[in-house]
């Protein structure tokens, strides 16, 4: 029986009054809970308008060193929000569709549906000898887009559908100049491509990024 691994998440952190809000609540809360066999669940709760998972991890790592004995991180933290302002007065120079009301995926569901954890192990990771050569250099997420533009090809309104492929593209080293290397601000965007599924389901791997 597959159980979903998430199902005592809430357990592993404390649930602090107002951590669950914007404005007004703890910047980061923490919590190591130690466990019977010797080993520990680590859980970090950050306060989204302070960093993104790249000012995370700088900040985790910047933690690590001071807790072996360095006296200062070995990349200093950058504050500089004014680095991402807006522009005076505001000017909009493309189409956001990642800000498009869209009605609510019509996704099946089935009693036998759970969560499962995959793993990637030496045989997985062969597959990807299988495609043909001119992909052998196609990246995880290509292949990870190809496969999701099939299956979605199977939802209720199947190749007759509109499809949208959203995912986060960090923007730190995208401008000109980039963003200091010591920001752990937030830099980031959700670009969109969006498309006819029949049309998706046609091209071959490796395609996508001309959508």
């Amino acid at each position: 029986m597959l159980f979903n691994p998430l199902s005592l998440l809430g357990r592993s952190y404390f649930r602090c009054s107002g951590s669950f809000g914007v404005l007004n609540s703890p910047l980061i809360l923490i919590q190591v809970t130690r466990l019977a066999c010797g080993g520990f669940i680590f859980a970090l709760r950050l306060n989204h308008t302070m960093a993104i998972a790249a000012g995370l991890v700088q900040f985790m790592t910047a933690l690590g060193e001071i807790a072996r004995g360095a006296d200062s991180p070995s990349i200093p933290p950058v504050w500089q929000r004014e680095l991402l302002n807006a522009r005076n007065p505001p000017r909009v120079t493309c189409e956001h569709r990642e800000y498009d009301q869209v009605v609510t995926p019509r996704v099946p569901s089935y009693p036998w549906m759970t969560w499962l954890t995959a793993f990637l192990g030496p045989t997985e990771v062969w597959l990807r000898k299988l495609v043909p050569p001119q992909f052998h250099k196609a990246s995880t997420f290509e292949f990870l887009l190809h496969a999701c533009g099939n299956a979605a090809c199977s939802f209720e309104d199947g190749p007759r559908g509109r499809g949208a492929i959203i995912c986060i593209v960090n923007e730190r080293s995208r401008f000109n100049p980039p963003l200091p290397r010591g920001y752990y601000g937030n830099g980031f965007a959700f670009p969109v491509a969006v498309t006819l599924m029949r049309s998706f389901a046609r091209i071959q791997l490796g395609m996508h990024w001309s959508l």
